[in-house]
């Protein structure tokens, strides 16, 4: 039988309709489906403008954070200059945290012995004729340097800081370029050394920096135990060192640094805790602040910051169940919301609000009630979070959608190669 050109255009017509109908189906029907798209809601909810605020010194410049969980500060609250401004006797934070970090105090014992030299001698005659704060020692003693560190930060004694630094980097000038090269390897862009006791005005950084180098303090087991914070470590044979930098009347108060000198003022670091949510720990803050005229404004100042603080921890729901945070939406019309399926409470810090971040895991279909996404909220305490479920079910749009949508079939498939 002869093959006419009909009969070969029918023949041709025929495989592609069985190509079609044994290949195309297939890969409609069985092929992805395009994820659904994910729109976030408005929200409609007015800032709380009641919650209480921490309310700083008007005098001079002042800081207050919050520690979290992971010890990093959480800046509550600024007030005053904001720029670089003298920082007094708060640089021996510095020079204690620069020094530990290559030669860090053992946990079992007070460390290398130290020994007194001509030159530690010889500053500490200098610092006693200028009327400065110094522990008193002789040439030959053996300090360890344990109690070098707890001289310097308790005592605020000048002789023992320049003693620890020389020690350390053989030289104060030495210290002085490790030390700028520390803070800015660790982040402070404000904060800049010109010596180990502070009595200089070339010593400069912020009440916020102060406040972060506080935490590093409180972030060392040895050195939080020197304030009281913390298991203190038993040492055997641990000097008598006279606690100069707490100032009585301060209730509450634990004083990490006080100094005054003619450029800085009254400089004062500082911690203490207010009471955490429900049976959860409690919070604990540490202040800075410097420039102050005197201390009758400085116990003024430190006492309303640490009250109004208490005030600002007082609960609030972040987080309420059933709040719509987003919607989803598939390519054959299925829609739901996204509702937080728990509640959450954290203190409020007289913040107004934060911004909500919501996450969605690419899917395609699922059950009414399933948990497809995540929202947080960053606080000053740290991440408060809950899961986010649909409110209604995305369910597979059937043969007919599949077969009459090509293209975004197509567009899902080439997705799923690639991803």
């Amino acid at each position: 039988m002869s093959m006419t050109p009909g009969r070969i255009v029918g023949i041709a017509v025929g495989a592609i309709a069985i190509l079609g109908i044994g290949v195309y189906g297939p890969a409609m029907l069985l092929g992805p489906l395009p994820s659904v798209s994910v729109t976030m809601a408005e929200s409609d909810e007015a800032p709380d403008e009641s919650a209480a605020t921490v309310t700083l010194p008007a005098d001079g410049a002042s800081a207050m954070a919050v520690l979290g969980d992971d010890g990093a500060a959480t800046t509550l609250a600024v007030a005053g200059d904001t720029d670089a401004v003298p920082i007094g006797g708060a640089v021996k934070l510095v020079t204690v945290l620069a020094t530990l970090d290559s030669l860090p105090i053992p946990s079992d014992g007070g460390g290398p012995d130290l020994t007194i030299g001509p030159a530690d001698y010889t500053d500490y005659l200098r610092y006693v004729a200028e009327d400065t704060r110094t522990l008193p020692v002789l040439p030959g003693q053996k300090w360890t340097e344990r109690d070098v560190v707890r001289a310097t930060l308790l005592a605020s004694s000048n002789n023992h800081a320049d003693t620890l630094v020389r020690w350390a980097f053989g030289s104060t000038d030495a210290y002085v370029e490790a030390a700028n090269a520390w803070l800015a390897e660790n982040g402070f862009t404000a904060t800049r050394v010109a010596d180990a006791t502070g009595l200089s005005g070339d010593n400069v950084g912020t009440p916020e920096e102060l406040t972060r180098l506080a935490a590093l303090v409180f972030a060392d087991p040895a050195l939080a135990a020197m304030f009281g914070v913390g298991d203190a470590p038993a040492v055997a044979g641990e000097r008598d060192i006279p606690d100069n930098v707490a100032r009585a009347g301060d209730a509450g108060v634990r004083a990490l640094a006080r100094s005054y000198t003619d450029q800085a003022g009254v400089s004062f670091v500082y911690t203490t805790t207010v009471p955490g949510l429900a049976d959860q720990p409690p919070y604990r803050l540490v202040g800075a602040t410097t420039l102050m005229p005197d201390y009758e404004a400085l116990d003024a100042g430190v006492s309303t910051a640490v009250t109004t603080a208490a005030a600002s921890a007082t609960p609030v729901e972040v987080i309420t169940a059933g709040t719509p945070y987003a919607s989803v939406e598939a390519a054959w019309g299925d829609r739901a919301e996204l509702i937080a399926s728990v509640s959450r409470t954290d203190a409020s810090w007289g913040d107004g609000g934060a911004e909500a971040s919501v996450t969605v895991e690419p899917f395609t279909t699922a059950s009414s009630g399933s948990d497809v996404g995540r929202v947080s909220f960053t606080t000053a305490g740290g991440e408060v979070a809950s899961p986010l479920e649909l409110t209604s079910a995305i369910r597979d749009p059937g043969p007919i959608w599949r077969l009459t949508h090509p293209a975004a079939l197509i567009g899902a498939f080439i997705d799923d190669q690639q991803g």
